[in-house]
């Protein structure tokens, strides 16, 4: 959702944003957000189809506990990978 933080993007917009995702998962992820109310979806009916997709309100109102999330995530990674070295041992 992070890539849709500023605005409307097409597909092939999203999968360069985000690194590493196949379109199946990123697909069946962008279907789910939209079923959840999450993301909008727009297509336009061209050749080739352009589809567009866009946070809406409720999407825009996870920004703020998603960055607190992360940020934890990012101070935290270090205890989060040695508990997980740990449980593997």
């Amino acid at each position: 959702m992070d890539a849709l933080a500023d605005g409307t993007l097409r597909y092939t917009d999203l999968q360069r944003r985000i690194d590493g995702v196949s379109r199946k998962m990123l697909t069946q992820t962008l279907r789910q957000l939209e079923n959840d109310g999450f993301v909008s979806r727009t297509a336009h009916p061209t050749v080739p189809p352009r589809v567009e997709y866009t946070l809406t309100d409720l999407g825009h109102s996870l920004r703020t506990p998603i960055a607190a999330l992360r940020e934890w995530i990012e101070t935290d990674i270090n205890r989060i990978e040695a508990a997980r070295r740990e449980a593997a041992k």
